[in-house]
């Protein structure tokens, strides 16, 4: 087998340990808020909203941050509202665009969670400074991925 072909040479492999290993690692502190780990990544993203809201707080525009289309965002976003944390409202203008805002349970788990991030890099002993760096090195490496996805020609034939 070659060098380049090894499991452990493949950086999405690393990748895709390194976020089953971290979804794992916060699943009992969401168990505590009740929450999936894909339903925190929103309340993330709606928490952020809710301090500096977009122009469209919108369904499309939770999916363009997550990086999820809407078929995976719906029973997400149905969950939290059943659970009373976020609603939800067609658009006047356009009922195709559904509106989300955080119910004040919504606003107050915030409070809870706080410190969810903290918490579990100080318990696994991950230097504060090496995250930061990881976490820049990725975003780079996630604009330069989706640059070439974006810039690639679609059809096969043309390549």
């Amino acid at each position: 087998m070659t060098v380049s072909l090894a499991l452990d040479h493949q950086l999405c492999f690393k990748l895709y340990a390194a976020s089953r290993a971290v979804t794992r690692a916060y699943k009992p502190m969401l168990d505590q808020l009740g929450l999936t780990y894909p339903q925190y990544l929103a309340m993330l993203v709606l928490w952020e909203w809710h301090a500096a809201a977009p122009p469209q707080p919108t369904v499309k525009a939770l999916g363009e941050r997550l990086l999820l289309d809407s078929g995976t965002l719906t029973p997400l976003l149905k969950r939290l509202e059943q659970l009373a944390l976020v609603k939800r409202q067609r658009s006047a203008k356009d009922e195709r665009e559904v509106h989300l805002s955080l119910s004040p349970a919504g606003v107050q788990l915030r409070d809870q969670a706080f410190g969810l991030k903290t918490r579990l890099l100080c318990d696994s002993g991950v230097d504060l400074n090496q995250a930061d760096a990881l976490r820049e090195g990725l975003d780079q490496l996630l604009r330069q991925i989706r640059d070439l996805s974006s810039s690639a020609p679609t059809d096969p034939a043309s390549r």
